[in-house]
């Protein structure tokens, strides 16, 4: 069992950075995936990254276009999301997930474990 808790959400303007955090706690995993989805009203819950200790370097969506960076603190079980020049389309609840699937995981239903969330607004 792992429990991941987000923090760092907000209400933004147009340009602004922002940097979410999640804290994994519980059950510890050689190999694992941590990713970042996000879910806007109306919208079904989207991919946005995720880093595995199966590869090099973290993956994202294409929408991310280089504004997102996920980075890691292994000691503190940390977890990152640097989000630069936000955008209204990025305005959403942020998840973080964790999962046990072999790559690249990419799909919510390879992630088995899920933080509550936090909003992100981003305002014009």
């Amino acid at each position: 069992q792992v429990q991941l808790a987000e923090s760092g959400g907000g209400l933004m303007q147009v340009g602004d950075s922002l940097r979410l955090s999640c804290a994994a706690s519980g059950g510890t995993f050689s190999n694992y995936a941590m990713g970042w989805f996000r879910q806007a009203p109306g919208k079904e819950r989207e991919f946005v990254g995720a880093l595995s200790t199966f590869l090099i370097s973290p993956y994202y969506s294409d929408f991310v276009e280089g504004r997102f960076t996920i980075s890691e603190d292994v000691a503190k079980r940390t977890v990152y999301l640097q989000m630069n020049s936000l955008k209204p389309e990025d305005t959403a609840v942020y998840y973080c997930a964790f999962s046990i699937k072999y790559g690249s995981p990419r799909r919510a239903t390879d992630y088995r474990y899920w933080g509550q969330g936090t909003q992100v607004t981003v305002s014009s």
